[in-house]
């Protein structure tokens, strides 16, 4: 990808000035490390890490839910989300492939915010513009700055720099409030396990606030090299690895974000698989030792090809490797067997229960 088609966030020279190790990731130049994979993910299992997010994507629908037609565009209910509160789900195509994961908040009875991929953004756009019958929709993407703080202490860094109603958030659920002299969002999501906070405001103030948490001797900058680790030690999925427009919500086990009693995009194509069964099962499984599985590393049973790993690391909490995959169904159960390859590689694994690390503060 040539240098012109990436983009930057309004924080990248500030990951150059802490000599972040950087790299495309879905169309942005995005800090991987800064001390180190290990260091980050143990700062934000303990104390308080900080996520440059702002290549996320943010739209904002205003209008009749129901009426101009966002209710019918994915697979869960938005007039049923209270305004306050947020809830995450899929973009399905006709086959009910996944175009993308997502996250809707509900700011108001006739405005909702649509958090989307990076990757995908472009395009998700596009695909709600087209299904959605009136109302307005607006890309804010550009505009919008987005920093999670996530760790144990997340909470008291941000009750100390901003006030104390920010302790009183429940989990998926958000409040406005005014941060650096312009209204920001803060909600309690995020992507690691542990208890934290996203926090969307103006990408002018982005910089400030970004500055304004590492003066806090408790927090460190973390890259998306410990957020992968941390994201899978949990068993969520990441879009364009796990999940994409080849696969299903049933494919991957994520039918409890499917209200299969509303209409939307890909319902039937769904409803016909329940019927049929699937061909393919995504599953978890543990390594017999501290060698990582990767992307695309064969999966196999008794010899054989079975499937192909879709994402997979060493985990530091475990102490050992980890991954995702899919499996022919009859391999998908708790305790099979299979054997991970890749060329001279070879590693026994077994299919173990989501997630892998039970441990988080995620709901304290």
């Amino acid at each position: 990808m040539k240098d012109e088609q990436v983009h930057k966030t309004p924080l990248n020279e500030k990951h150059r000035a802490l000599h972040a190790l950087m790299a495309p990731f879905g169309g942005w130049d995005m800090p991987i490390q800064y001390e180190g994979i290990i260091a980050e993910h143990s700062w934000c299992r303990n104390k308080a890490a900080l996520f440059d997010i702002c290549h996320m994507g943010e739209f904002l629908f205003q209008g009749d839910i129901e009426a101009d037609g966002l209710e019918g565009v994915f697979t869960f209910s938005v007039k049923t989300i209270p305004v306050g509160r947020s809830r995450y789900g899929f973009l399905l195509n006709e086959k009910a492939g996944i175009i993308d994961d997502l996250i809707v908040f509900r700011l108001a009875e006739d405005k909702a915010m649509i958090v989307v991929n990076a990757a995908t953004a472009e395009n998700d756009f596009a695909v709600i513009q087209n299904r959605v019958k009136a109302g307005s929709l607006k890309n804010i993407t550009c505009s919008t700055g987005k920093l999670d703080l996530q760790g144990p202490l997340s909470r008291e860094v941000l009750v100390s720099a901003f006030g104390p109603e920010i302790a009183a958030i429940p989990y998926f659920k958000f409040i406005t409030m005014n941060i650096l002299g312009c209204e920001a969002i803060v909600s309690r999501t995020g992507y690691t396990g542990e208890l934290g906070y996203e926090i969307f405001l103006s990408a002018e103030k982005v910089s400030e606030l970004w500055d304004r948490l590492l003066q806090d001797e408790r927090v460190r900058p973390a890259g998306l090299g410990a957020r992968d680790v941390l994201r899978l030690e949990v068993g969520y999925s990441l879009y364009g690895s796990d999940i994409d427009e080849s696969t299903t919500p049933l494919d991957a086990g994520l039918e409890a974000f499917v209200n299969f009693d509303k209409t939307f995009v890909g319902k039937d194509a769904l409803l016909r698989q329940k019927e049929q069964g699937t061909n393919r099962r995504k599953v978890a499984f543990k390594v017999a030792g501290r060698r990582s599985p990767r992307h695309d590393y064969e999966i196999c049973f008794e010899g054989a090809g079975a499937g192909k790993v879709t994402s997979g690391v060493f985990s530091p909490m475990l102490g050992c490797g980890i991954g995702i995959g899919f499996v022919k169904p009859e391999l998908a159960a708790i305790g099979s067997p299979l054997t991970i390859r890749q060329e001279r590689i070879s590693m026994e694994a077994t299919v173990c229960e989501l997630p892998f690390y039970r441990g988080g503060s995620l709901r304290s």
